[in-house]
């Protein structure tokens, strides 16, 4: 859950930093925990850091964060990353990638599906609607979590999102 709230507070930030408001700062998180975060003016990096009592959780969000997927995974070849999230917090890691490509989302959804389902994961949802396509799934043995969506239009756009605990 934390994962979600770093992810959502990124962007608020990220959001500040458009506006032209301040690149750092502190505030206290709804749990009352400590967070302050930077962006970088230059390359709209924002990293932010929270300490709370079960320890330090990160994220750091931007087009030239370096991506690196869990084993298994790749970037959809030929693909053009928009921006790259990644959290850590004591109990796991979490990764959201926007990217976009040429090739239709089908194409684009089939690549994780064969990817995530060789990593061990089961794909309990797939959907499909007004041109977007969409799996999830879960590894039972430790409790990732993936989800997939992929949107055809001018180019298609696509966003990967895996979660994984420590052990």
């Amino acid at each position: 859950m934390r994962t979600l709230a770093l992810v959502f507070a990124g962007t608020a930030a990220l959001t500040l930093a458009a506006c032209g408001s301040e690149t750092s700062g502190e505030f206290t998180t709804e749990d009352g925990e400590n967070a302050e975060y930077t962006i970088d003016k230059d390359t709209g990096e924002t990293s932010m850091t929270v300490k709370g009592p079960d320890g330090t959780a990160t994220l750091r969000s931007g087009t030239d964060v370096p991506v690196k997927l869990p084993d298994g995974f790749s970037l959809f070849p030929g693909s053009k990353v928009v921006t790259n999230t990644v959290v850590n917090q004591p109990d796991g890691q979490g990764t959201l990638i926007t990217f976009e490509t040429d090739a239709p989302a089908e194409t684009v959804v089939a690549h994780y599906r064969d990817q995530a389902k060789a990593a061990g994961f089961d794909i309990q949802l797939e959907m499909t609607t007004n041109g977007t396509k969409m799996i999830g799934g879960e590894r039972r043995d430790d409790g990732s979590s993936l989800s997939v969506t992929a949107t055809t239009g001018e180019t298609t756009t696509g966003q990967i999102i895996i979660g994984s605990k420590k052990g």
